[in-house]
């Protein structure tokens, strides 16, 4: 089968989300399927154009109209894919709704051109609201449009356990792993004499990281009223903060409670700098405040990554894919401290190795996801 994988924006060396897509298009290669990937990004020089495999498809040229033109002008996909015999369009879309990719996607429907669109979180209108005015702007547009688009769509896939999302039937997955991009946990140091803690995100309110720091500033305020020998324990961040949340969010916790040799702030990495600072670590965050944005299910990708690493971690929505394994921590989805003794104590207990974590996820790999996609099409959607 031809797949043109669609996506509104380039890819980052250090992204995430660019990690995760590039693993889902090798997750539907290798289920034995031709891929292409479909991008927009800015050329070096200024212009703004749209790529297919690194070929440029149309050129938008450059300044403010080529960023509105790129965001109206689709009618390069849609010749692409007749020109090449595209059977199914899978696009990650998140707040790209407007009449001009519905038209595209009606044409393609048109043409007998399935077509699949992601919705990485769901629900996600609060979640809008706490972000800066720019993107409440495009979810104000996003929310006229979006069940429109959804309409011309053969399913969306989500990683909730919604049936129906915007009048559409769901397409209900895990977030997926690649195992082989993924190196295992090599903890450098024993915990016992001290616990480092991982969180790694670009860091939204939704991850709750402020939890951790509020816990930490308990734990210190108790062993000094008390006068125990608890271990000391560091928080690190992996990942950008934006200033204003810095400034307003974290910086008062850490100069309330005297943090600032115990909360480590890295930045983004990735590669060997990643894999070096998570093995200065023992235990891992995954999110703390999706209560915060309505949201109390979901199967988010740090915590697959977590467990492929192999190491043990905290989060507190609910998520069917870890609930009640022995390497995780669930937290109350509240606005209390994160108890950092109740880690401790986790970790004094803690036996499981590794690869043994590792291996209670190798049924979630994205090759096993996308298959799972392209089942539901075939068996839904008469896809061929």
């Amino acid at each position: 089968m031809k797949i043109l994988f669609l996506t509104y924006h380039g890819f980052e060396e250090a992204s995430g989300i660019s990690k995760k897509m590039l693993a889902q298009i090798k997750g539907l290669r290798q289920n034995g399927h031709e891929v292409h990937v479909c991008y927009y990004d800015i050329t070096t020089d200024g212009r703004h154009c749209r790529f297919v495999d690194n070929d440029i498809i149309q050129d938008y040229g450059r300044g403010r109209w080529a960023t509105l033109h790129q965001r109206m002008a689709y009618g390069c996909v849609f010749d692409y894919c007749l020109r090449n015999g595209i059977q199914l369009v899978y696009v990650r879309c998140f707040m790209n709704a407007s009449p001009f990719n519905i038209r595209l996607f009606r044409k393609l429907r048109s043409a007998g051109i399935k077509a699949v669109m992601e919705i990485p979180t769901y629900p996600y209108d609060r979640e809008m609201q706490t972000l800066p005015f720019k993107y409440r702007l495009e979810h104000v547009f996003d929310k006229m449009f979006r069940r429109r688009l959804a309409a011309v769509m053969d399913g969306i896939v989500t990683f909730t356990d919604e049936q129906q999302i915007f009048g559409q039937r769901t397409i209900c997955i895990s977030n997926g792993v690649d195992l082989d991009s993924i190196p295992l946990h090599a903890p450098q140091t024993s915990h016992h004499a001290a616990l480092h803690l991982i969180g790694v995100a670009e860091v939204h309110p939704w991850h709750g990281f402020d939890r951790v720091m509020k816990g930490l500033g308990e734990y210190y305020s108790q062993r000094v009223e008390t006068g125990n020998r608890l271990p000391d324990v560091f928080f690190h961040v992996v990942g950008g903060v934006q200033p204003e949340y810095m400034e307003h969010v974290f910086t008062p916790i850490i100069e309330k409670y005297h943090l600032q040799e115990q909360v480590v702030f890295h930045g983004k990495l990735f590669g060997k700098e990643l894999d070096d600072v998570f093995n200065q670590c023992h235990f891992a965050i995954g999110s703390l405040g999706r209560h915060r944005t309505g949201i109390t299910t979901i199967k988010t990708l740090k915590n697959r990554e977590y467990a492929t690493r192999g190491i043990p971690f905290i989060y507190s929505e609910t998520d069917s894919d870890f609930d009640g394994q022995p390497y995780v921590l669930k937290a109350p989805a509240d606005e209390s401290p994160i108890d950092i003794q109740r880690i401790v104590d986790f970790m004094d207990a803690f036996a499981m190795k590794p690869d043994e974590i590792r291996k209670t996820v190798e049924h979630l790999s994205w090759k096993s996801q996308m298959r799972r996609v392209l089942d539901d099409l075939i068996n839904n959607c008469d896809l061929k």
